[in-house]
């Protein structure tokens, strides 16, 4: 028991001294400057055509099931709010980060841990290079700008889709989904979405970094520290979720 306290306590110290590492990352632009451009294409850009996808699906899935979930006598506008606020707060954010999680987290993963196993980290430390503000830190600042774009083009395309599929799939009109659009909306709404998208990058970028750059033994490590990595990540993902919900959850009304 008390090992296992002491290992616990052990490994959120060995993160609180990664992230002061990252801090002082920071102080050094020229370093980490041109290598956050590469990375904000690499875990944005790239991205793109994942989170179109997924969010087409989620935006088809959530109109349909919403509509034939309704009992007779009720609005039909209330599918197009229901599919709003679901999309918007809930599915659009959180679907986006596990996504991008699997695909960004796993690569910076492998990618630091291949670069750790093979010496090329300690190649940078004996030319004087910080590879923390290198490796670490333009992915880190990458992540917190690109995944609310990210999510900003999942909402619009979720919310388009799920307009497409009630309108051409179902019963609701395009003038009732628009009223259930427009219903009970407050701007903050967009914000609580934008405000899960940046904990959520910074979360892919600091764990998977993190699992990475302690990599060990070798091609067998790599390959653990990259399903930890995304486990990791997941869980913490779910965690911010949850919190951000409990926190910020009474300012949404309209």
């Amino acid at each position: 028991m008390k090992r296992s306290i002491a290992g616990s306590l052990s490994r959120i110290g060995e993160r609180g001294y990664f992230l002061r590492d990252i801090g002082r990352g920071l102080k050094d632009p020229k370093t980490y400057g041109v290598e956050t451009i590469r990375q904000m294409r690499n875990i944005g850009v790239d991205s793109l055509p994942l989170t179109i996808i997924v969010a087409a699906f989620i935006g088809a899935v959530t109109a349909f099931q919403t509509r034939y979930q309704l009992f007779g006598g009720v609005q039909l506008s209330v599918v197009g709010l229901i599919s709003r606020q679901s999309i918007v707060l809930e599915l659009g954010p959180l679907l986006t980060g596990l996504v991008l999680t699997g695909r960004v987290g796993a690569r910076i993963t492998a990618e630091l841990g291949t670069m750790r196993v093979t010496e090329q980290i300690d190649a940078l430390e004996t030319l004087a290079y910080d590879p923390v503000a290198y490796l670490i830190v333009p992915r880190l600042i990458a992540a917190i700008i690109m995944l609310p774009i990210l999510v900003i083009f999942a909402n619009a395309i979720g919310v388009g889709t799920a307009f497409l599929t009630a309108v051409v799939a179902t019963d609701v009109t395009g003038a009732a989904f628009s009223e259930g659009l427009r219903l009970a909306f407050a701007p903050f709404q967009i914000v609580y979405s934008l405000i899960k998208a940046t904990l959520f990058g910074a979360a892919i970028a600091f764990f998977c970094s993190y699992e990475g750059f302690t990599t060990t033994a070798g091609a067998e490590g790599v390959g653990r520290s990259t399903a930890q990595a995304v486990v990791i990540t997941s869980v913490a993902i779910l965690v911010l979720d949850a919190l951000t919900a409990l926190l910020l959850a009474p300012y949404l009304q309209a």
